[in-house]
């Protein structure tokens, strides 16, 4: 029987799937993030290679594969130059860490899909089956909704609140207490520990469940906060819809959210008002994406 490799590789988590001729997982390896622009590219290159060999290494007999394919973040050309280098695992490809979601988001057919997680993009395929992606420009540019910029928005209202600007808010106390200072620091001690921390962009993103609980717990300003920052990412899905689908109405469009802040019910109220677009909440995980992707592979 042949089978078949799929990998999610992202900034946060490397996860492995093998699957047999029916589109069955026979084993799954779970990994450390792999994007090489997080990780640098010699590290990259060795967490992808020997979660591949664990993967394989996990099933007796060792299985016969027919094809490997990897859906990875971070520098499309570096992964296609790791692919075309790889062997021993069947035809292996490389393509961006979207398609997955945009699977899940449109079976296949033409559509978007809106994700935010650690990064944030918007994926579509238009009538024509060319596929597309806008955004996904990593946490220095940006990245509207990610979790990154969830806890940026975070600790410049909270900032603010500390300078006595804005009324004080549980949002405002939480950005003072991630930082773990004696009493919870003063402004300039809190500014300087986001400013020099050894990874702020990990420190900095690590606010983002809090805000997200706030934003459930009814707190107004993370809920403001939260959906700021998802607004701006339906703003680009919207561009990006106009242009691929001229003419057609865009409530007929389909159009999946991936991650938690998109799907968080405060969120996903607030957004549906803002926008024509058919938005649905994707709740299967993108590993399942990459299995439905190697089904149809041939």
């Amino acid at each position: 029987m042949n089978f078949k490799i799929g990998v999610d590789g992202g900034g946060t988590k490397t996860e492995c799937i093998l699957v047999d001729a029916t589109g069955t997982i026979v084993a799954r390896h779970l990994a450390a993030g792999c994007n090489p622009n997080v990780a640098g590219p010699d590290a990259a290159r060795q967490i992808v290679t020997d979660a591949l060999r664990a993967l394989t290494a996990s099933v007796t007999p060792p299985p016969a594969l027919a094809l490997t394919q990897l859906f990875m973040s971070g520098a499309p050309t570096f992964w296609q130059e790791f692919a075309a280098a790889l062997t021993g695992y069947g035809r292996v490809s490389a393509a961006i860490d979207s398609l997955p979601a945009l699977e899940l988001a449109t079976a296949g057919g033409p559509g978007l899909v809106l994700h935010a997680g650690t990064g944030s993009f918007v994926a579509a395929r238009a009538p024509d089956g060319s596929i597309h992606y806008a955004g996904g420009t990593g946490w220095r540019f940006g990245d509207p909704g990610s979790g990154y910029e969830l806890g940026r928005r975070a600790i410049a209202r909270g900032l603010l609140e500390l300078q006595g600007w804005l009324p004080a808010s549980p949002l405002g106390a939480t950005v003072r207490e991630h930082t773990q200072l004696a009493a919870g620091g003063d402004v300039r001690a809190v500014t300087r520990y986001y400013y020099q921390h050894a990874e702020p962009n990990r420190v900095i993103a690590a606010l983002a469940p809090a805000v997200l609980r706030l934003a459930a717990e009814g707190d107004p300003t993370a809920q403001q906060v939260v959906i700021e920052s998802a607004a701006e990412l339906l703003e680009l899905a919207l561009r990006v819809a106009q242009k691929l689908f001229p003419g057609q109405s865009l409530a007929t469009v389909p159009a999946g959210l991936s991650g938690a802040l998109l799907t968080h019910p405060v969120v996903l109220d607030a957004l549906r008002v803002r926008t024509p677009l058919a938005l649905t909440p994707i709740t299967a995980a993108p590993i399942e994406g990459v299995r439905r992707l190697l089904q149809r592979a041939t």
